[in-house]
């Protein structure tokens, strides 16, 4: 029997539950793929780090040591940062290898580049793993693509921020103190700062955009927000009000235009992210056929990420060629719709700032209000007032006025 080679880059939680995977379902993989899989190299940093890893293995310090190696079928990249990855990966490309990452931030700057490397030296690129863990989100939308019109994709895609939220919530944690846990529980870096601050779900976001759509909103102009401004009181307040904050990335096409938004904002428990608690995460997509579909998931940690990359291993070693997916053409999703009112949830603006374009609802607590107004009437008065905070209010949201 013929056996697939992989070379690993990278060996930290995700590259050794990739390396761990493939060890305890060997069997299953040799029944679908028709071949052994073996791992033939593993890229490290610190070459005398004691490992758990198989003298037969090549374990080294250089890419280039790897590639020499007599045959090389794929390679799975799992470190961080853009640079050195993306340059394994287009020498891996041109050695005529098929790919594997699960780095977000480096697939969002070069994952258009080398996708277009891999269909031009006629391999595969799989990436299920650098959007929302083992959830298989990506391998969902390319099945959907075929006939379906996707819409609209909302997620919760960081599992940090969502769990800060959570534990600020159900134990009346500070953002302080509900941060130190997910550290100590390993849930965030010793910089947070791509979680809290919401890169780490741009950079997903950009990537489910060029999935789903062929392109990308211009990133200087998308929305993002990330959750730092929240406090013990507005999640009180919102707690009040049958509301729950999370950390939201919308992705939307109408017309030509793709929009894209990833801010805190407040869910009912109408809304399918309601109880998408602690480290999970989620995706909602909506699409024109099968309407809405959620699928809810780990969106981090050693076996989830490795299952999203076990899984694309199969699907690179399946297709001889990059696999190119249906994509709605720019006008398909017709004109662009007038803009609906929302109901947002203001603190720190009292209401005498207000004027015709919104209404106000509701009294929340002192300079906490609830208004209704389109997202533009809003941002106009806000952006001469400058309040401490607003978010929008999604799901079949019913004011405590009409109860």
């Amino acid at each position: 029997m013929s056996v697939i080679k992989v070379a690993i880059l990278g060996f930290g939680t995700v590259g050794e539950g990739v390396y761990r995977t493939i060890h305890s379902h060997q069997e299953e993989l040799t029944a679908v793929l028709g071949k052994e899989v073996e791992v033939a190299a593993i890229l490290i940093k610190n070459k005398n780090k004691e490992r758990e890893i198989s003298n037969a293995i090549l374990v080294t310090d250089s890419f280039d040591e790897i590639l020499q190696l007599p045959q090389l079928d794929v390679v799975v990249e799992a470190i961080v940062g853009k640079e050195p990855a993306v340059s394994y990966l287009k020498k891996a490309i041109n050695s005529g290898c098929h790919i594997i990452t699960a780095n977000k931030e480096m697939f969002a700057h070069h994952g258009k580049e080398l996708l277009k490397l891999a269909e031009d030296n006629n391999v595969s690129v799989g990436f299920e793993a650098t959007v929302a863990g083992g959830i298989p989100v990506i391998q969902t939308l390319r099945q959907l693509l075929k006939i379906n019109r996707v819409h609209q994709i909302q997620g919760i895609l960081n599992g940090t921020s969502n769990f800060i939220l959570t534990e600020m919530r159900e134990k009346k944690q500070s953002f302080t103190e509900a941060l130190l846990l997910a550290q100590e529980n390993g849930f965030a870096e010793a910089d947070p700062t791509n979680d809290v601050e919401g890169f780490d779900a741009f950079y997903k976001t950009m990537i489910l955009s060029r999935i789903a759509f062929g392109e990308e909103p211009n990133w200087k102009d998308v929305e993002l927000e990330g959750i730092t401004t929240i406090t013990s009181e507005l999640i009180e307040t919102a707690e009040k009000l049958g509301l729950r904050f999370k950390h939201i990335a919308s992705i939307s096409k109408e017309g030509s235009q793709i929009n894209a938004i990833i801010k805190p904002t407040l869910v009912d428990k109408s809304h399918p992210f309601y109880h998408v608690e602690g480290v999970q995460n989620a995706v909602n997509i909506q699409s024109d056929i099968v309407g809405g579909i959620t699928l809810q998931g780990p969106g981090a940690g050693m076996f989830p990420t490795a299952s999203a990359v076990i899984e694309d291993l199969v699907f690179v070693c399946q297709n001889d060629t990059n696999n190119k997916i249906s994509r709605p053409v720019a006008n398909s999703f017709g004109e662009k719709k007038t803009e609906l009112k929302e109901y947002w949830l203001v603190h720190g603006l009292t209401k005498k700032y207000l004027n015709t374009t919104v209404s106000f609802i509701q009294d929340v607590s002192d300079e906490t209000y609830i208004i209704n107004g389109t997202k533009n009437n809003v941002e106009q008065i806000f952006s001469l007032h400058k309040p401490l905070c607003y978010f929008p209010i999604i799901g079949e949201f019913k004011t405590l006025i009409n109860a």
